[in-house]
């Protein structure tokens, strides 16, 4: 039984990845990277047989060093870590990175990594919530708006408003899997610790559905005011990215 791992156009991955897609049923958080250039495909061989495919990108976009997906049709789940040593030596990276909701790429780098790290949160929905603070309104944004100046987020299509002012912005971005979209927002500072960021985030958690996709989002390990936002909007913690270094 022969073992290999072939480097392809990203065309050759695509019914592949669909079924990555799928089975996983989770925002992948750098899904774009592929249909932006941003990544290497392998396919995955036992004997002739193609079986599943990997992927590579880089952190810095340049550089090809980081293997970030890993799929193989079930019936040839039993040859991972054989078909990922190929991918390995074929790709020569020097980092592994997964999700944790992503059972099988991490796998692959709890047994092939070191120095694992964590360093961004993955949320999923979880519950609606019924949220309210007076004279507070959750409004699409219009041309001629008065923004605040933001520091983290771009100017979302939805503001918060309270007293004539434009307190909060937020939004949601559709470049990632289907149906998935990813939550982000900004609060002014001197209106931060009040709640509107959840009252925010949850209106336009229901403008996300209504626009036929389902809410996710992310945000950095060491910021826990976003991470309370978020779970105050009715998101929950669903996995966390690891980063490693190849091991050997």
């Amino acid at each position: 039984m022969a073992f290999s791992a072939v480097r392809v156009p990203l065309a050759a991955i695509l019914p592949l990845r669909e079924l990555f897609l799928q089975e996983a049923n989770f925002q992948v958080r750098y899904n774009a990277r592929h249909e932006r250039g941003w990544t290497d495909s392998y396919l995955l061989k036992v004997d002739e047989a193609e079986v599943g495919y990997g992927s590579v990108h880089g952190q810095e976009i340049k550089d090809r060093d980081t293997i970030f997906e890993f799929y193989l049709i079930p019936a040839y789940r039993k040859h991972a870590s054989a078909l990922f040593r190929e991918l390995l030596a074929v790709s020569r990276v020097a980092y592994l990175e997964c999700q944790t909701n992503d059972a099988l790429m991490s796998a692959m780098l709890y047994e092939f990594a070191t120095n694992i790290s964590a360093d961004v949160v993955l949320f999923a929905d979880h519950a609606a919530t019924g949220r309210r603070i007076p004279g507070a309104v959750v409004r699409p944004a219009r041309e001629g708006d008065k923004m605040f100046e933001h520091s983290n987020e771009p100017e979302g299509d939805y503001v918060l408003e309270t007293g004539g002012e434009i307190v909060a912005t937020g939004g949601f971005l559709r470049h990632y899997n289907m149906p998935f979209a990813d939550l982000y927002m900004e609060v002014r500072p001197d209106s931060r610790n009040k709640g509107y960021g959840a009252l925010l985030l949850q209106e336009v958690k229901i403008a996300c559905y209504l626009a036929g996709r389902v809410p996710a989002a992310r945000c950095n390990i060491a910021n826990p005011a976003s991470r309370a936002t978020l779970i105050k909007a009715g998101m929950r913690v669903c996995g966390f990215m690891l980063k490693g270094d190849r091991r050997g």
